[in-house]
């Protein structure tokens, strides 16, 4: 996705096109930060309070210090938006380390860099076809779940995807069972209950994921974690993999073998989602205005 004309960098709303970071910052060198996707909608970030604490939670795990005002921070990036001049889009919110190590360069001075992008969000289609990457995810690392700028292997496997055919992949752990996809959580449909793996089968503790497990809630269906293997996704009424961007995107193939696609709980949850997220984006708009009075 090309991103827009405006980005944040470090408090200040500049060109995409101008050189704001430095060679030797060890956080683009060596992958030492942290990152979380967006959804914007009129004008909002979706969930922005549970990507901030996710975010905090791997900050700590890596040693990164974090930005003192998440506040101040959200009314930064909703300028980014409104310099873009896009209520609807996609952004990317990256903090990267700035010392340690060997590969230092002289920088802005502060220990890290603030870093946020739009772009326009990215149309998946109808439904997705799946591959199977084996060990993908070592579930009993201590980083597992951990959502860090050290995205390569993510990528090489999503193109490795692309290139034999399919959307995207499923990450299989050192067991053999099913954790997540390169960009996306996984879900199976058995009946009434939709199960998820676990965190401690390796998967990243994704936003649309926890308000599945916690608040979107449809009378009937139970969505619960339960670890999975490849022939339980096989033999499931329906697969859906789920994240910012995508909402519940059912899944009609994995690793040549077709799915179900059956029955109405896909789209029941999906439509709760829907208004959880209009819900909280209404409620963001409010209480802003609500400061600004």
């Amino acid at each position: 996705m090309a991103i827009h004309s405006r980005v944040y960098h470090n408090g200040r709303i500049r060109g995409s096109s101008e050189a704001l970071l430095s060679p030797g910052q060890l956080g683009l060198l060596a992958g030492w930060g942290v990152f979380t996707t967006l959804r914007v909608k009129d004008g909002a970030l979706f969930a922005w309070d549970r990507h901030w604490s996710r975010m905090c939670r791997d900050a700590a795990g890596i040693h990164l210090e974090m930005p003192s005002d998440p506040d101040s921070l959200y009314r930064d990036l909703v300028g980014l938006v409104e310099a873009n001049g896009r209520e609807n889009c996609t952004m990317r919110l990256v903090i990267v380390r700035n010392t340690g190590g060997m590969w230092e360069a002289a920088t802005s001075g502060t220990a890290i860099d603030v870093i946020a992008m739009t772009a326009e969000s990215k149309s998946w289609g109808d439904s997705v076809r799946l591959d199977i990457q084996p060990n993908g995810r070592f579930a009993a690392g201590e980083f597992a779940g951990a959502k860090l700028n050290s995205w390569a292997q993510n990528l090489t496997w999503a193109e490795r995807a692309h290139r034999r055919g399919f959307d995207e992949t499923v990450l299989l752990n050192e067991r053999g069972t099913v954790a997540e996809c390169t960009s996306a959580n996984i879900f199976a449909v058995c009946g009434a209950e939709v199960r998820t793996p676990p965190l401690s089968d390796g998967c990243l503790p994704g936003i649309t994921r926890e308000a599945l497990l916690g608040e979107v809630s449809v009378p009937g269906i139970h969505v619960v974690e339960s670890s999975l293997t490849p022939e339980d996704l096989y033999s499931a009424d329906d697969v859906f993999i789920t994240s910012t961007t995508r909402d519940l995107l059912t899944v009609r193939e994995i690793a040549g073998i077709d799915l179900k696609m059956q029955g109405d709980v896909r789209s029941k949850l999906c439509a709760a989602f829907r208004e959880f997220v209009q819900g909280d984006a209404a409620a963001r708009v409010q209480q802003e205005n609500l400061r600004c009075l």
